[in-house]
C-alpha cells in the first residue's frame, strides 16, 4: 500500500510499505527523520503525525498523548499507527534527534532493540491493597501489553523479595519484543547487550553489542566447527544423506562454535552471559538447518525444498548458546534454498531495496549468491560456481591463509606474488587464482578460449618461456619456484594447470550467466549498471580490475565496483539494534523475485557463450 508523506518544510515522499506497517517505521525505513527519544515504543509520546487522507484506528496509547479535538482531527502517535489502507500524513518539524547507531557499513540505524529494560518501583502491598505481584508491574508498565509467563512470574517474586522487607522496591523489568523475559532486583537498565552471529559455511563471527548505545563491545571468530564433514554444504549434506548419525554430530558441532564464541565475546568484553538477552544470526538455508538440528537433505536434491523460509519464536538454547536462560533468538529468513539468510542480512546492510539506481549484489563462493535492484524490483538467483573460489579443485590451491598467494603481476621478464603474512609461498588462494589467469590472459599466456600457449609461441616472453612446463600430459604455468630457482622437480613447483584454468572458466562463465540473465529479465544491459557490490571475504580481497578483465563481473568503471565487506555480519548487527531493520528484512521477502538458472532452457547456451575470456 502506499503513503504520501508531508514533512514540515520538506519534499513530500510517496512510499510502498507492507500492509500492517507502523507509520514510524514507514517513515524510519524511507528515511524521513521522525521525532523520538524512546526508540519508538511508545513511551516518550514525541512521534506525532497527523494522517490527513485516509483512516488510522485510534489507539489505546492516543488518548494519553493528543486531546478530543486533535484526535478528530487525525492525530496519531506514528509508532502506535498501523496502515491498512493507502494514507497522506502529515509530519512535523524534529524537535529532537533520534537515537542512531552506525554499523559497519556506514549506514545509520534507528537505536530500538527488541530488547528493552525498564526500571519501576513498585509499591508494598497493604491490606487495602492486595493487587498481585503481576497486576502491580503491569500497572506500572501501562505503554507495554506484557506476556506473562510462569517463569517470568518466578523471576518477578524472587527480585522483589530478594532484599529486606520494608519500603518499596526498584526492579528492572527485562522485556523481549511483549514477553516479559525476566525480572532483576534494582536498576540494571544500564547492562543490555546481545549478540549477533554470521555463521559462514568456513569461518563464524560473533560481535557483542551493547544494545543500550547501539556499539560493538568485542568480536571473536573461528573457522566452522563442520570442517571435517566438507568444505561446503553440497558435501555435509551428502554426509548427512550418507551416514543418519551426522546430522546430530553437525549440529552439535554448530552449537560448540557458537558457544565457544559467545564465552570468548563475553570474556573480552567483561559481560556475564546472563546478560546475553538476545541474538542475531544469519547463515545460507543450509547452516541454518544444521545449527536447529534439521535435515539439509532437501536442500541437494531438486527440487529444493526447505523446511520452512523463517523461524519464529526461538530461543537462544535452540542453537546450543547459553546466555540468559530466556534468552530470545532471531534467525534471518531465506529467499531460497541457494539464497539464504546471509543474502537476505546482506541486501538488508548493503541498502538493495533503497536505492533506485541499477545495482549487482555478487557474493562469490562455492555457491554464488546474485541480486539485481533495478528501480523498485529486485531479483535474485544462485550460480553454481564450484569450489575453485574456495582453493579446492585447484592442483595448488588453498584456503586464504598465511603462504597463500592472493595477488599475481606477470611482466615480460618476471612474475610478482603477493603473499599473506609476508612469507614463502605455499599455495594459491581464490584472488591470487583469478588475478594469475587475469594477468596470463593480459601477457598472451593464455587465449581466449583458455588455451595455456606453447612455451615456442611468438606471443610469449622469452623471460617467460622457462615457466611454461609440462606435468604429465597437463600443461602448466609456474608461478614460482619453491627452492628460488628454476628445478624440473614438479613437487618444488607453485603452478598453475590448464586443468585450473577451466575450473575458472567454469566458475566466472556460472557467475557472468547468472548476473547477464537477471540483467535481460530486467530489460538491462551491463552498461546500465550503476555500482556492483562484491560482497562475503573473497570480495574484500578480489581484484576489480582482474575481475573485469576474465568477465567475472560486467565491464563498468573500475570505481564503481566496491567491496562490501561482511554485509551479512552488519545485517545481524542492524537486525540486533533496530526492529525496523529487522521488519524491513522480512519484508524482503516479498519484494525479491528469484530466478531459477536450472529451470531456464537457455541457461546451457548462454553459459558456452561466458566460457571464453573478453
Amino acid at each position: 500500500m502506499s503513503i504520501r508523506f508531508d514533512p514540515d518544510g520538506g519534499r513530500p515522499r510517496e512510499v510502498r510499505v507492507p500492509a500492517g506497517a507502523t507509520l514510524f517505521d514507514a517513515a524510519s525505513w524511507n528515511g524521513i527523520a521522525v521525532d523520538s527519544t524512546c526508540g519508538g515504543h511508545g513511551t516518550c509520546k514525541k512521534c506525532r503525525m497527523r494522517v490527513v487522507e485516509g483512516d488510522v484506528p485510534v489507539s489505546r496509547l492516543d488518548p494519553r498523548a493528543f486531546s478530543p479535538d486533535e484526535l478528530r482531527a487525525g492525530w496519531r502517535l506514528a509508532c502506535r499507527a498501523r496502515a491498512g489502507q493507502d494514507l497522506r500524513v502529515e509530519v512535523p518539524p524534529l524537535v529532537t534527534r533520534p537515537k542512531a547507531a552506525t554499523v559497519g557499513v556506514g549506514r545509520q540505524v534507528i537505536l530500538r532493540p527488541a530488547v528493552q529494560k525498564r526500571c519501576v518501583t513498585l509499591p508494598e502491598p497493604t491490606l487495602s491493597d492486595q493487587r498481585t505481584d503481576v497486576e502491580r508491574l503491569r500497572d506500572a508498565l501501562p505503554d507495554l501489553e506484557l506476556r506473562v509467563d510462569l517463569p517470568a512470574i518466578r523471576g518477578l517474586a524472587r527480585a522483589l523479595r530478594s532484599g529486606d522487607d520494608t519500603g518499596d522496591h526498584p526492579v528492572t523489568a527485562v522485556v523481549v519484543d511483549d514477553v516479559l523475559v525476566d525480572v532483576e532486583p534494582g536498576d540494571t537498565t544500564g547492562r543490555l547487550f546481545g549478540i549477533a552471529f554470521d555463521l559462514g559455511t568456513t569461518t563464524v563471527v560473533a560481535t557483542l553489542l551493547d544494545l543500550a548505545t547501539g556499539t560493538p563491545v568485542a568480536v571473536a571468530s573461528l573457522l566452522n566447527p563442520q570442517q571435517p564433514y566438507g568444505a561446503d554444504v553440497i558435501t555435509r549434506i551428502s554426509a548427512t544423506m550418507m551416514d543418519p548419525d551426522a546430522l546430530g554430530r553437525l549440529t552439535a558441532l554448530a552449537h560448540d562454535g557458537l558457544d565457544q564464541l559467545v564465552g570468548e565475546v563475553c570474556a573480552d568484553g567483561g559481560v556475564d552471559r546472563r546478560e546475553v538477552y538476545e541474538i542475531a544470526l544469519a547463515g545460507n538455508a543450509t547452516m541454518v538447518h544444521l545449527a536447529l538440528g534439521l535435515s539439509p537433505e532437501p536442500l541437494g536434491v531438486a527440487p529444493f525444498v526447505m523446511a520452512s523460509r523463517s523461524f519464529d519464536d526461538l530461543v537462544a538454547a535452540d542453537l546450543g548458546v547459553v546466555v540468559h536462560p530466556r534468552a530470545r533468538a532471531y534467525v534471518f529468513p531465506a529467499l531460497g534454498a541457494y539464497v539464504g539468510g546471509d543474502i537476505v542480512a546482506g541486501a538488508l546492510a548493503s541498502g538493495m531495496d533503497r536505492d533506485r539506481r541499477i545495482r549487482l549484489f555478487v557474493d562469490i563462493g562455492t555457491n554464488c549468491e546474485i541480486l539485481l535492484a533495478a528501480g523498485d524490483r529486485l531479483l535474485a538467483t544462485a550460480a553454481p560456481a564450484g569450489p575453485a573460489f574456495e582453493g579446492a579443485a585447484i592442483r595448488c590451491g588453498m584456503r586464504a591463509a598465511p603462504g597463500a598467494v592472493e595477488g599475481v603481476k606477470i611482466s615480460d621478464e618476471d612474475v610478482l606474488l603477493q603473499v599473506i603474512g609476508d612469507v614463502a609461498p605455499v599455495g594459491l588462494a581464490g584472488s591470487g587464482l583469478v588475478d594469475a589467469v587475469a594477468a596470463m590472459v593480459a601477457a598472451g599466456l593464455v587465449d581466449a578460449s583458455g588455451r595455456l600457449i606453447a612455451p615456442d609461441a611468438p606471443s610469449v616472453p622469452p623471460g617467460l618461456a622457462a615457466r611454461l612446463r609440462q606435468v604429465g600430459q597437463e600443461r602448466v604455468f609456474v608461478l614460482a619456484f619453491l627452492d628460488d630457482e628454476p628445478t624440473d622437480d614438479p613437487t618444488r613447483w607453485l603452478y598453475l594447470s590448464q586443468r585450473d584454468i577451466r575450473e575458472l572458466q567454469f566458475a566466472k562463465a556460472a557467475i557472468a550467466t547468472g548476473w547477464m540473465l537477471l540483467l535481460e529479465e530486467q530489460g538491462l544491459t551491463a552498461a546500465d549498471v550503476a555500482q556492483v557490490l562484491l560482497a562475503g571475504s573473497f570480495g574484500s580481497y578480489l581484484s576489480p580490475t582482474s575481475a573485469v578483465r576474465i568477465g567475472l563481473v560486467p565491464d563498468v568503471a573500475l570505481l564503481r565496483i566496491v567491496s562490501a565487506g561482511n554485509v551479512a555480519g552488519e545485517g545481524a548487527k542492524m537486525a540486533l539494534l533496530s526492529l525496523r531493520e529487522r521488519a524491513a528484512a522480512q519484508a524482503l521477502l516479498e519484494e525479491v523475485h528469484y530466478v531459477e538458472l536450472s529451470d531456464r532452457a537457455d541457461f546451457n547456451d548462454r553459459f558456452v557463450e561466458r566460457l571464453t575470456f573478453p
